[in-house]
């Protein structure tokens, strides 16, 4: 059985999740991704996305949002797209439509409080 090579977790502590590589024989464990967020209430505020450069043009980025995504509707929370990329990337994505919220005054306000 061979495992995926690169995986999302999240790290709630952290208030983030990460795209992990775990190299071609899944024993390295290198961190290339995040995605940082804030809860308010049952919603989810995504407000950082990365992916190391080194990995850019693999749509690794995409993979990541759609991980966490699925995870945060499996949570029974909505989104709520505050970085510039997932604002570009939900649209593309109807799917996930229902569970978006506009940002709103508090959730600007929770993400600057997390950044202090």
């Amino acid at each position: 059985m061979t495992e995926e090579r690169f995986v999302v977790s999240e790290l709630p502590d952290e208030s983030r999740y990460v795209l992990i590589d775990r190299g071609d024989d899944g024993a390295q464990s290198t961190e290339i991704g995040e995605e940082s967020y804030v809860d308010v209430g049952d919603e989810r505020v995504l407000f950082h996305t990365a992916v190391s450069e080194e990995y850019s043009g693999q749509g690794l980025a995409s993979k990541l949002l759609r991980a966490v995504v699925d995870d945060v509707i499996a949570a029974g929370k909505s989104i709520v797209p505050v970085c510039p990329y997932v604002v570009a990337w939900l649209p593309k994505h109807p799917e996930y439509q229902q569970h978006v919220v506009e940002r709103r005054g508090e959730h600007v306000a929770a993400i600057k409080a997390r950044q202090d």
